[in-house]
């Protein structure tokens, strides 16, 4: 008989190489797993700096609002935003190492997932790209890093937030369906922190604002309902910035206020457009 005892380890302890080598080494899994970095090469990467190379191809527009101010530059938290990519490796590395062959197929149903939100949030930035004002910060070569490979044009959705609400929503729906829940309370509680976290990092490091942030909520929505409903959207935004000095409690409530209050302006306006980037490529066009 399965225990269902309560599993205490943390997800964060899972070796990021071996699960990279535990996909590899499994024909299915590696073929889930090359299909998702083609995705993510393709629609991130590849056609981002395309419209950098050819800028006359898709308009561009800034995206910053007055409460980012309110956001200070931290760059310290530099370290927790790159960690977005292991975090959701780290994942699959728990899934298999608890489920075992059983977890084979939930990994690379994962990975396929991961695949289409790339080119899911695509469909805005063939339509419009967007962009943010970020401190140009070489003191750490992180930053370098960031800005060298980074051309900073696909702000709205926030693809970075996009891929960390998949990662905690796809553990939940994974631990429902085999009857876990109670049994991965510990590391679903440690997945969805985890995706807060990378958020509010997203936001000190200056890469995104609290419009990208609102964006990429809605995206989820649309993405998969299911798994992001509004009500998962009202819990995802009320943990943001609640153990934080700065942004003030003040400002923190006001920001967690607008993102919701924008996340649900976007849900209304789907409600009688053609598709559901367009409230998001309306979105962009109203700043000019």
């Amino acid at each position: 008989m399965r225990s269902t005892s309560i599993i205490t380890e943390k997800v964060a302890e899972e070796p990021l190489g071996l699960t990279v080598l535990k996909i590899a080494a499994n024909p299915s899994m590696r073929r889930a797993g090359l299909r998702c970095l083609k995705s993510i090469f393709y629609y991130f990467f590849f056609l981002q700096y395309k419209f950098a190379l050819f800028p006359r191809l898709v308009p561009v527009t800034s995206v910053d609002h007055p409460l980012d101010a309110t956001i200070p530059f931290s760059p310290w938290w530099v370290s927790r935003y790159l960690d977005f990519i292991a975090f959701w490796v780290r994942l699959m590395g728990f899934l298999l190492r608890t489920y075992r062959r059983k977890g084979i197929g939930p990994v690379i149903d994962f990975l396929d997932s991961m695949g289409k939100v790339y080119a899911f949030a695509a469909q805005v930035y063939t339509k419009n790209l967007s962009t943010t004002k970020r401190p140009r910060y070489l003191r750490h070569p992180r930053f370098m890093l960031i800005h060298g490979t980074d051309p900073h044009l696909m702000c709205i959705p926030s693809l970075h937030v996009m891929v960390v609400i998949r990662t905690y929503t796809a553990f939940q729906g994974i631990i429902h369906s085999l009857g876990d829940t109670q049994r991965f309370a510990p590391q679903l509680e440690e997945v969805k922190q985890g995706a807060v976290a990378i958020t509010e990092a997203i936001l000190y490091v200056k890469q995104h604002s609290i419009n990208c942030i609102a964006a990429a909520m809605y995206a989820m929505t649309c993405f998969d309902q299911t798994l992001f409903s509004p009500e998962e959207a009202h819990t995802f935004v009320s943990r943001l910035f609640i153990q934080s000095k700065k942004p003030s409690p003040q400002d923190s409530t006001l920001i967690r206020n607008y993102i919701m209050e924008r996340y649900t302006g976007f849900l209304t306006e789907a409600a009688g457009a053609s598709s559901w980037e367009e409230p998001l490529v309306q979105f962009l066009r109203s700043f000019s």
